[in-house]
Protein backbone atom coordinates (compact mmCIF):
# COMPACT_ATOMS: atom_id res chain seq x y z
CA UNK A 1 0.00 0.00 0.00
CA UNK A 2 3.10 2.37 0.74
CA UNK A 3 3.62 2.53 -3.26
CA UNK A 4 -0.14 3.30 -4.08
CA UNK A 5 -0.10 6.17 -1.85
CA UNK A 6 3.28 7.20 -2.50
CA UNK A 7 1.93 6.96 -6.53
CA UNK A 8 -1.20 9.40 -4.97
CA UNK A 9 0.92 11.74 -3.53
CA UNK A 10 3.12 12.00 -6.59
CA UNK A 11 0.56 12.15 -9.20
CA UNK A 12 -1.92 14.78 -6.73
CA UNK A 13 1.26 16.78 -6.74
CA UNK A 14 1.85 16.18 -10.66
CA UNK A 15 -1.82 17.93 -11.16
CA UNK A 16 -1.59 21.15 -9.02
CA UNK A 17 2.01 21.82 -10.53
CA UNK A 18 0.03 21.32 -13.92
CA UNK A 19 -2.57 23.73 -12.55
CA UNK A 20 -0.29 26.56 -11.40
CA UNK A 21 1.56 26.05 -15.03
CA UNK A 22 -1.81 26.70 -16.46
CA UNK A 23 -2.50 30.03 -14.37
CA UNK A 24 0.43 31.15 -14.78
CA UNK A 25 0.64 31.20 -18.72
CA UNK A 26 -3.28 32.23 -18.56
CA UNK A 27 -1.80 35.02 -16.68
CA UNK A 28 1.27 35.95 -18.69
CA UNK A 29 -1.00 35.93 -21.59
CA UNK A 30 -3.44 38.29 -20.26
CA UNK A 31 -0.31 40.23 -19.47
CA UNK A 32 1.24 40.16 -22.69
CA UNK A 33 -1.82 41.44 -24.57
CA UNK A 34 -2.32 43.90 -22.43
CA UNK A 35 0.97 44.96 -23.29
CA UNK A 36 0.55 44.79 -26.56
CA UNK A 37 -2.87 46.70 -26.63
CA UNK A 38 -1.55 49.31 -24.78
CA UNK A 39 1.52 49.92 -26.88
CA UNK A 40 -0.70 49.90 -29.95
CA UNK A 41 -3.02 52.43 -28.63
CA UNK A 42 -0.52 54.46 -27.30
CA UNK A 43 1.15 54.53 -30.58
CA UNK A 44 -1.82 55.52 -32.57
CA UNK A 45 -2.61 58.54 -30.16
CA UNK A 46 0.51 59.65 -30.94
CA UNK A 47 0.06 58.77 -34.63
CA UNK A 48 -2.92 60.71 -34.69
CA UNK A 49 -2.06 63.92 -32.85
CA UNK A 50 1.10 64.37 -34.57
CA UNK A 51 -0.27 63.47 -37.89
CA UNK A 52 -3.00 65.90 -37.25
CA UNK A 53 -1.12 68.53 -36.39
CA UNK A 54 1.49 67.71 -39.31
CA UNK A 55 -1.47 68.03 -41.94
CA UNK A 56 -3.11 71.30 -40.78
CA UNK A 57 0.64 72.65 -41.63
CA UNK A 58 0.91 70.92 -44.88
CA UNK A 59 -2.12 72.35 -45.95
CA UNK A 60 -0.65 76.39 -44.44
CA UNK A 61 2.30 75.85 -46.14
CA UNK A 62 0.70 74.82 -49.11
CA UNK A 63 -1.76 77.54 -49.15
CA UNK A 64 0.85 80.14 -48.89
CA UNK A 65 3.27 78.61 -51.24
CA UNK A 66 0.61 78.61 -53.91
CA UNK A 67 -0.22 82.15 -53.18
CA UNK A 68 3.25 83.36 -53.33
CA UNK A 69 3.84 80.70 -56.38
CA UNK A 70 0.53 82.19 -58.01
CA UNK A 71 2.16 86.15 -56.95
CA UNK A 72 5.61 85.08 -58.47
CA UNK A 73 4.13 83.81 -62.00
CA UNK A 74 1.19 86.55 -61.97
CA UNK A 75 -1.55 83.93 -62.17
CA UNK A 76 -2.52 82.28 -58.61
CA UNK A 77 -4.86 80.15 -59.96
CA UNK A 78 -1.74 78.51 -61.85
CA UNK A 79 0.24 79.19 -58.86
CA UNK A 80 -2.40 76.64 -56.65
CA UNK A 81 -2.28 74.06 -59.80
CA UNK A 82 1.66 73.64 -59.42
CA UNK A 83 1.08 73.35 -56.28
CA UNK A 84 -1.32 70.82 -56.23
CA UNK A 85 0.16 68.78 -59.22
CA UNK A 86 3.73 68.42 -57.27
CA UNK A 87 1.56 67.08 -53.69
CA UNK A 88 -0.36 64.38 -56.18
CA UNK A 89 3.40 63.62 -57.42
CA UNK A 90 4.42 63.15 -53.79
CA UNK A 91 1.42 61.42 -53.13
CA UNK A 92 1.76 58.92 -56.28
CA UNK A 93 5.29 58.66 -55.07
CA UNK A 94 4.77 57.41 -51.61
CA UNK A 95 1.73 55.36 -52.59
CA UNK A 96 4.72 53.17 -55.11
CA UNK A 97 6.98 52.61 -52.12
CA UNK A 98 4.38 52.33 -49.39
CA UNK A 99 5.24 48.30 -48.88
CA UNK A 100 9.22 49.42 -48.55
CA UNK A 101 8.48 52.31 -46.48
CA UNK A 102 5.90 51.45 -44.21
CA UNK A 103 5.49 47.50 -43.86
CA UNK A 104 9.22 47.15 -43.46
CA UNK A 105 9.30 50.01 -40.34
CA UNK A 106 5.82 48.70 -39.03
CA UNK A 107 7.15 44.81 -38.87
CA UNK A 108 10.62 46.15 -37.53
CA UNK A 109 9.09 47.66 -34.77
CA UNK A 110 6.44 45.20 -33.71
CA UNK A 111 8.78 42.62 -33.40
CA UNK A 112 11.63 44.75 -31.66
CA UNK A 113 8.29 45.32 -28.78
CA UNK A 114 6.70 41.70 -29.05
CA UNK A 115 10.05 40.19 -28.57
CA UNK A 116 12.09 42.25 -26.34
CA UNK A 117 10.56 41.19 -23.37
CA UNK A 118 11.05 37.55 -23.94
CA UNK A 119 15.36 37.73 -24.22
Amino acid sequence: MNIFEAFKSNSEEGVDAGKDYVNASFEYGKLKTFQILTYSLSAFTKLLLIGSLLGIGVIFVSVAGAIALGNYLGNIALGHLIVGLFLAFLGFLIYLLRKRIIDKKIISEMSNQFFKSEK
